[in-house]
């Protein structure tokens, strides 16, 4: 016997009936996206490792321990699985010139992939959903994104998620910042652990969102990056508050909120939660005006988030929360194997009219007893069975039994009951079926 190939370690299957979750999801992401104006993107899986050094910073986590890269072997091009979709967007924006008309409001979702260790909502094949606004330079709309992320989390329902909101200034102010931490981690070298040691001349900022609890203290003393902006980022991120308070959102700033990529800038801002352990952030972003020119276009403002599609789902099972399974409308009982020529065009009849109808298939050893149709019927959670009887046949009937509930045309009151139906006048009893 062949040796059993199983999936690789942290590349989960989503399979029924947890997949329905999924579409679930994807499905009210979709509808809100479209509410306010955002345009799908799909972008490839495989991109160009240089687009990712660039774009994320080469002295970041991501880039030197998490990426799956490898060299074509047929022309020894560098590629990369996507660890991230931000810098495939803003490539892709560049290569079809996408903003010759103006700025244009996107929105992902799709699987990334990031060597580390697998653990509750955080898996080596994890999936993004993500909404990037292009060519947008002001506070409204990095509020607009925000706002937007909270909308999601009413409509799924979702509660306990906390915003969090930072400003990393400019180019120019996050060096005078830089120089001023150095200087301070640098009085303070004992306490580094080796991450930040290698790390202080390289990106110190990186530094201030170490998770190591011997760290804090020193952290918590550091040089405040807010306290080296100048009037414009000010301006900004306090424009931004004001449309925050005037959409009534609560937030918390969090001066040592600076995000795990390079490329961001001004905005940043997180949604947290205490719900799913050490994995908290369920949501996060922020303004990356300085991207598309580190990865060879002209300059142009972006701002966007993304959101773990993993994290929001146990959280959502956390909460209780996550829908019923779907179910047919109509489980389709058939006795006899031979008569299946004669249902099967019933059937496909009634789907086109909208009904969802599973039908009894033959095992094994045939159609199986009426009993353990009507078992399988009451386990598919089908509201009706429809029995294909050979009496009901021979007057081209069809009984339809209601499962749970009352049956086609009579009040909830009367008590459930079989009624005949003419197979002849299937689209004036299809609706009864889907609930219409």
């Amino acid at each position: 016997m062949a040796e059993k190939l199983t999936a690789v370690k942290g590349m989960n299957d989503i399979a029924p009936p947890v997949s329905a979750h999924w579409e679930w999801l994807e499905q009210t992401l979709r509808a809100l996206m479209q509410r306010y104006g955002y345009r799908n993107i799909r972008t490839p899986i495989v991109e160009p490792t240089a687009l990712f050094i660039r774009g994320l910073g080469e002295v970041t986590d991501i880039v030197e321990k998490e990426m799956y890269s490898f060299e074509d072997r047929l022309n020894g091009e560098q590629l990369t699985l996507r660890p991230e979709n931000t810098a495939g967007v803003v490539r892709a924006a560049l290569e079809h010139s996408m903003l010759y008309d103006g700025g244009k409001r996107l929105y992902y979702m799709g699987p990334m992939f990031r060597h580390e260790r697998p653990q509750r909502g955080r898996y080596r094949q994890f999936h993004q959903f993500g909404a990037e606004a292009l060519g947008f330079a002001g506070p409204d709309v990095d509020a607009e994104l925000i706002v937007l992320a909270c909308d999601l989390w009413a409509e799924l329902g979702l509660t306990g998620i906390e915003l969090e909101i930072n400003s990393l200034g400019q180019p120019a102010e996050r060096l005078a910042h830089r120089q001023a931490l150095i200087a301070y981690l640098e009085q303070h070298a004992a306490v580094l652990d080796e991450d930040a040691r290698r790390r202080l001349h390289s990106n110190p900022l990186r530094i201030l969102d170490t998770k190591n609890p011997a760290m804090q203290d020193v952290v918590n003393g550091a040089p405040r990056l807010m306290d080296h902006l100048g009037s414009e980022s000010l301006d900004h991120f306090n424009r931004l508050r004001g449309l925050l308070d005037a959409h009534g959102i609560t937030y918390r700033i969090n001066p040592r909120l600076v995000r795990g990529m390079d490329y961001y800038n001004l905005s940043v801002f997180e949604f947290v939660t205490t719900q799913l352990g050490s994995q908290g952030t369920v949501c996060a972003g922020g303004r990356y005006d300085g991207l598309f020119e580190q990865v060879g276009g002209k300059p142009a403002p972006a701002v966007g988030w993304a959101l773990g599609m993993e994290r929001i789902l146990e959280l959502l099972k956390e909460q209780d929360l996550l829908p019923a399974q779907p179910a047919p409308d109509a489980y389709a009982v058939v006795p006899d194997a031979a008569i299946v020529p004669r249902v099967m065009p019933v059937l496909r009849l009634l789907r086109q009219q909208g009904v969802a109808v599973q039908m009894h298939a033959a095992g094994a050893e045939g159609m199986g007893s009426m009993k353990s149709q009507f078992k399988k019927a009451d386990a598919s959670g089908a509201r009706f069975a429809l029995i294909f009887g050979p009496d009901e046949l021979e007057q081209n009937r069809v009984a339809v039994k209601p499962l749970r509930g009352p049956r086609p045309g009579e009040g909830a009151e009367q008590a459930p009951g079989q009624v005949l139906q003419s197979l002849a006048e299937v689209a004036l009893w299809a609706p009864s079926l889907r609930g219409a």
